[in-house]
């Protein structure tokens, strides 16, 4: 079974805001995106630092207001927000 990891969302200038959880940094990223005020014509930059580590996991993110699924639950609105991540690379910190 894979081992729950921790991200901090990180900007630009240094601060550190907010932890997502999951498996692998886009799981992570998915979170932070549907979170986000990017659009698909204006993603926004996720910052994203492993806890214990120096990368930091570099993602354009937006979401998307969809149709929910055909085999949706009855407790689920007919429209959702979908997320969405592209990876644009990996940084290194010097320090931390």
């Amino acid at each position: 079974m894979a081992k729950i990891r921790n991200f901090v969302l990180r900007e630009k200038n240094g601060n550190e805001t907010g932890v997502f959880t999951g498996n692998q940094p886009r799981q992570a990223a998915l979170k932070a995106a549907n979170r986000s005020k990017g659009t698909k014509s204006k993603p926004v930059e996720i910052r994203l630092r492993e806890r214990g580590t120096k990368k930091i996991h570099i993602y354009k993110g937006w979401k998307e207001y969809v149709s929910a699924p055909k085999n949706k639950p009855k407790w689920m609105p007919a429209m959702i927000n979908k997320p969405n991540v592209e990876k644009v690379g990996i940084d290194k910190l010097n320090k931390i």
